[in-house]
């Protein structure tokens, strides 16, 4: 990538505008904890690991727990007769901008006790790592690399933490993140480029290519930068 100034739709180097200064996150309103059997659970048996807990949507409980700790009570809520966690529908990161912390989102549900959970974990960005669950729930496995994928989280003990949706050698980072270029970080001559001059290998897993068949590339010249064809945007 050059360092000359670039015009247009690539003048977009400097990233994009802050959002608005930190404020609380979260929304929604204060909860009673005596609505939701699981969090009176939690705040009784790691008092000093939950920090606030929310109300959103009418009935959507949100407790926000200490990152350090999460590893210890999402097992518990798991494992406890009283909760049976049995199922992580889904893991999530958050970016709110501005400096303030990353987090990632774990949305539970007991089948036998029907109850719906959604804890929460602030990163601070010097620090963006938290224990991997993938033992604990499979379903976690492709969620977590997405969240690493995409906010740049690493799941401390995952099986196989890598890139997900981005291909393995994406130099420009975490697309999901708030201080994420809308169009990249390279300039789209900067994209072209690279895309011409890659390996036709990497578009074909390993066990692919040790079945001994010859990768299939279009001829080069079929095919020409973007602002040699003239196209607009």
């Amino acid at each position: 990538m050059t360092d000359e100034k670039k015009s247009g739709l690539d003048a977009i180097d400097e990233g994009p505008t802050a959002s608005d200064a930190a404020t609380p996150t979260g929304g929604g309103t204060a909860g009673d904890p005596a609505d939701h059997a699981s969090v009176q659970g939690l705040m009784a048996q790691f008092s000093d690991a939950v920090m606030r807990h929310r109300v959103n949507a009418g009935d959507q409980h949100v407790v926000w727990i200490d990152a350090a700790r999460s590893h210890e009570m999402l097992t518990w809520l798991r494992d406890d007769p009283d909760q049976l966690y049995d199922m992580m529908s889904d893991v999530t990161g958050l970016d709110y901008g501005s400096g303030r912390p990353v987090e990632v989102v774990y949305q539970m549900y007991s089948t036998t006790h029907k109850h719906i959970l959604r804890l929460r974990c602030e990163l601070p960005l010097d620090a963006l790592e938290i224990d991997s669950v993938c033992d604990l729930w499979k379903s976690a496995n492709w969620l977590e690399r997405e969240v690493y994928d995409l906010f740049g989280v690493t799941f401390k003990g995952h099986p196989d933490l890598r890139r997900i949706l981005m291909p393995d050698d994406y130099a420009e980072g975490h697309p999901l993140r708030k201080d994420f270029p809308l169009r990249g970080r390279f300039s789209r001559a900067e994209q072209t480029r690279r895309a011409l001059n890659q390996e036709v290998e990497r578009y074909y897993l390993a066990e692919d290519l040790d079945t001994g068949l010859v990768p299939q590339e279009a001829p080069t010249a079929e095919i020409r930068p973007f602002e040699d064809a003239g196209g607009d945007l």
